[in-house]
Formats: C-alpha cells, sequence, structure tokens
C-alpha cells in the first residue's frame, strides 16, 4: 500500500512563529498536540527525556528543564533531518539506566512502535520512581508514515498498556472531538485531490477540491468554535493526551 502524501514534520515555533501559528490553524491534530503539551510540560522540572524527538520541536516548551532528545537511527525515513542533541539509537533498548530522568515526553510515537508492551516497559525503567510520562497518541487520523503504522488506542487501551507497565494512569484525555476530526478529514481529502496521483485525474479532482473547499473552510471553523465552548461529542476525538506517574 503506497501512501498519497507524506506528513510535514512539525518543526519549532521559534522557528517561524507566523508559519507555526497558520499551520495550528488547519492542522487541527498539530493544535490540540500543542495545546495539551504547553499545559502539562509547564510543571516538569529537572531531567526530561524526549522519546521520539523528531527535529525536538517541543524542545522550548522545556527550556525550563534540562532536555535530553532520542530518535531511531533510521528518523529519516520518517521525514526528520538529523538534529544536535538528539541522542540516536536502534529502536529497542533505550541507552541510559534505569530511573535516569524525571519526567518523560513522548508525543505522536506509540502509533510507529512495533511492540508497545516493551516500548511502555522501558519507559517505566528509564523512568524515575513517582516521576511523570506525558504522551499524546493520534485516533481519527489517516494511515501515515507507512507501513510503520501499527495502531490506533481508546483510552481504556492506553490505560491497561501503561498500568501493566507499571504506571498509575492519572489523566486521560481526548484533544479535539467529532467536529474537529471531520475537519481534519476533509483538509486531507481536500490535499489528496488537489495532489492526484495521476496528473490526468486532476481532470475532476481540482474542480471537485473546488466544491469542497468552502464546506472544509466551515468546519474547520466550526471545529475552533465547538472546542473553545466545549461542545461536540468527545467519543470521536482527534486523539489523546495522557499524564501517568511511574510507580
Amino acid at each position: 500500500m503506497s501512501e498519497a502524501f507524506q506528513p510535514i514534520s512539525v518543526k519549532p515555533a521559534r522557528d517561524n512563529r507566523f508559519l507555526f501559528a497558520v499551520r495550528c490553524v488547519f492542522d487541527l491534530q498539530l493544535l490540540t498536540i500543542h495545546r495539551f503539551l504547553r499545559r502539562e510540560l509547564a510543571a516538569c522540572q529537572g531531567l526530561v527525556l524526549d522519546v521520539g524527538a523528531g527535529q525536538a520541536p517541543w524542545r522550548e516548551l522545556l527550556d525550563h528543564a534540562q532536555y535530553t532528545g532520542l530518535d531511531i537511527e533510521s528518523s529519516q525515513t520518517f521525514g526528520m533531518q538529523r538534529t544536535p542533541g538528539i541522542v540516536y539509537y536502534d529502536g529497542g533498548r533505550m541507552p541510559f539506566a534505569d530511573g535516569s530522568f524525571d519526567h518523560l515526553l513522548c508525543a505522536e510515537v506509540l502509533e510507529h512502535v512495533p511492540d508497545a508492551e516493551t516500548f511502555a516497559n522501558e519507559l517505566a525503567r528509564v523512568l524515575r520512581s513517582g516521576g511523570s510520562l506525558v504522551l499524546t497518541l493520534p485516533w481519527s487520523a489517516r494511515l501515515h508514515h507507512l507501513p510503520h503504522d501499527y495502531r490506533r488506542l481508546t483510552r481504556y487501551g492506553l490505560q491497561l498498556l501503561f498500568e501493566r507497565a507499571g504506571f498509575l494512569a492519572l489523566r486521560i484525555e481526548e484533544r479535539g472531538n467529532d467536529v474537529a476530526a471531520v475537519a481534519n478529514k476533509m483538509i486531507v481529502m481536500a490535499i489528496r485531490l488537489l495532489r492526484p496521483a495521476r496528473p490526468i485525474n486532476g481532470i475532476w479532482t481540482w474542480p471537485l477540491c473546488l466544491l469542497l473547499a468552502p464546506l472544509a473552510c466551515a468546519f474547520v471553523i466550526a471545529a475552533h468554535l465547538s472546542m473553545q465552548l466545549g461542545l461536540g461529542s468527545r467519543e470521536d476525538p482527534l486523539g489523546y493526551g495522557l499524564v501517568a506517574i511511574r510507580r
């Protein structure tokens, strides 16, 4: 199965705050991830490990802590550039001693890990007792970074996975709602119609995109309003945010 288009890698907001803000208007996954992490990481001090750091887009949210990034050697296959200050490893046992960190960050990584149980156990191993894990995971999201997209988990699956690994799941919350999920799907569809696999297909995909664009924009506006006002269903979210404590 081929991928229609690769996700755009997330770069630090400080690289271009205007472009980051514009992207957050239309990329509702990014918006809700940023809001969740900005709130939860504010309390993280001491040694923090960013697991699956990519190009370290969330590092500036941890300026008050001692930051270490970790990613796999093959991160370039996920569209990531090698970034100074990131530790690279083979994806197996993390190259740190037991209990090395006070806090862990893991943003939009778990869906790309072949063995979720082993990965969760490794997170628990390198985190000190009483330390926190801040994690995000998509739910309503297209398949991406193929073939390395292995799972979607409900809040109940997340809780079970991390409780078995030795965490106390203090809070799991939905990111976004059903209106945001529909808006997100429409944006993805519009991009796909603008970039047909065969140029000749543009004869019908481009006119269809012109018809879809106003409706997609209306749903994006509705999504922002519904999230701001606490409306919409939380049973079909964009994804989840989890905060858990190591036993």
